[in-house]
This record gives C-alpha cells, structure tokens and sequence, in this order.
C-alpha cells in the first residue's frame, strides 16, 4: 500500500483530535489531515479548546465532534499514571462517539505497554505505532542546543540506534487514521540503519560542515545535568532503551504501511542544516 492509497472512513466527515498538535508529530500529523481536507482539531493547553492531560475538565469541550484521535502523551508513557490518564482519556473518547485512536508509543519501551492496553480496553478502534528515538531530536529539541554548540554529551556509550524521521510516523499516523486497514495493528517503526551518538555526531558534522563532537558520559552526570536545566531527570532513564541493544536492529513496518523505505538520517541532516537550524 502507498500514501496515496486509502479506504474512506467515517472520521473524514467529522473532526481529528491530534492531542500535542503544535509538537513534533502532532503537527505534521495536523498538516497531513489538513492537506486531505479532513478538519483537525488542535488538542493543546494553548487551543481554542484547550486540552490538559492533567485536568480531566478539558477533555469533553476538546472531544466535542471528533469522530478519531492521535494521542500522544507528555512527558512519556512510561512515567507513573500515564496508563490510569490514558485509559480515562479513551473511555471518554468512545463514550462521546471517537472510536478511532492511534496511539503514539515508544518502541521497546516495556512502561508504555500498561497504557497501549487500557487504551485497547476501552472498545476503541485502535492502532498503536511504536517509535524509536526521533531524528528530528537533534533540531527541535532535546539536542538541538548541543548540536549548535558543536558537543553531544550523552550516557549513550557504543550503543547504536537506529533513528526514525518524524515525517515517516507522521505518515504512518495520518495512514492509520484515515485507513481501515489499520485498526487493531501495532507497528514498530524505526529508520533504514543502526548508528552510535559518534556516527549521529559523524553526519551532522558532514551536514553542517562544523565539527560537531560526541562525548560519553555517565547516567549520573547526565540525570545531575536534566536537574540542573529543571528537566524531568526520569528522561535519563529512556537512555536504557538504548544502552540495553532492545532496539538495536530496524523494522519492516515502515515499508509495510507506506509502500516505501524510511527516511536516512543523513538526508534528515542535510535537509535539517540547509534550514539554518543549527547556526544558532
């Protein structure tokens, strides 16, 4: 199946929620549907609407005429009452006529399984599209600081990843909202090849044409730096689906979805450097 190839289905005659739709797949997602003409409905403190995972209150004014959801959940599916927010969010989401979710998890990540099975609990129409590590971490946000001043710092050691674009999960996402085809699948997503932090730091040196370096560095270290940045220092622990090799091998489901290969991240790279992004 291509892109471009799609059974119609009932949520293109009412409204998407794409919950984090000003984030990194949120919004590509949103420009996806839009470009479809099916209308999108931003789920985000700051929308017209505003959605809260934190404040339940929101959730019925947000859900209002949505026929299908992308839900993605900050910080992560893993920290504690993701799983108890997420089930209540679906709940909710059917009773008021959303059968269609899809939900954004994380590739190998064992804490996310408690809230991909409450969201299945709940009699939706679901999909879950498990991601590895984003490309697009490197230019809009995690990294995009180190990255501009030329040293990635990271409790990564040799461990090697095999990075995922965003554009592909965008359309993967958008491929499972507006297809049949896709309801009850998981799909494990990752990028064409494996890469350390030194090969990542490798080719955005090539891409930039600045020396861009990488530094190894303890859990520790690292977990003191989150703190020292009031960040959430658990996001050191996501570092362990690294080190650990769980994911340290690449995945059809791109290709099964889309008709086509993932994206490289050295193409993500150059088009990335040719923005200007990390000129800082």
């Amino acid at each position: 199946m291509t892109e471009t190839q799609q059974i119609p289905h009932t949520a293109h005659h009412t409204h998407t929620l794409v919950i984090g739709g000003t984030g990194k797949t949120g919004r590509r997602v949103a420009d996806r549907l839009t470009a479809r003409h099916i209308p999108v409905r931003i789920g985000s403190r700051g929308a017209a609407r505003p959605f809260v995972w934190e404040e339940p209150d929101t959730w019925a004014a947000a859900l209002e005429g949505i026929g299908a959801v992308y839900v993605t959940y900050y910080p992560d599916l893993g920290f504690p009452g993701a799983a108890e927010a997420v089930g209540a969010f679906a709940e909710r989401a059917v009773a008021s006529g959303a059968r269609r979710l899809v939900l954004l998890s994380g590739r190998g990540e064992e804490g996310a399984h408690a809230s991909e099975d409450r969201m299945k609990e709940s009699g939706a129409d679901w999909t879950v599209v498990r991601a590895n590590w984003f490309a697009q971490n490197f230019s809009e946000s995690f990294f995009l600081e180190p990255v501009r001043a030329g040293e990635l710092a990271l409790p990564t050691g040799d461990a090697v990843e095999p990075f995922v674009d965003a554009d592909d999960i965008a359309d993967v996402v958008t491929a499972a909202l507006t297809d049949d085809r896709h309801i009850g699948r998981t799909y494990e997503l990752s990028g064409p090849r494996l890469l350390s932090f030194g090969d990542v730091a490798a080719e955005l040196s090539k891409a930039t044409g600045r020396d861009i370096t990488y530094i190894p560095v303890t859990l520790d270290d690292y977990r003191a730096e989150l703190v020292r940045n009031e960040l959430p220092a658990d996001f050191a622990e996501l570092f362990g689906l690294i080190l650990d090799g769980r994911n340290a091998h690449v995945t059809e489901d791109v290709r099964e979805v889309l008709g086509r290969e993932p994206r490289d991240f050295a193409d993500f790279a150059r088009d990335a450097a040719a923005t200007g992004v990390w000129h800082g």
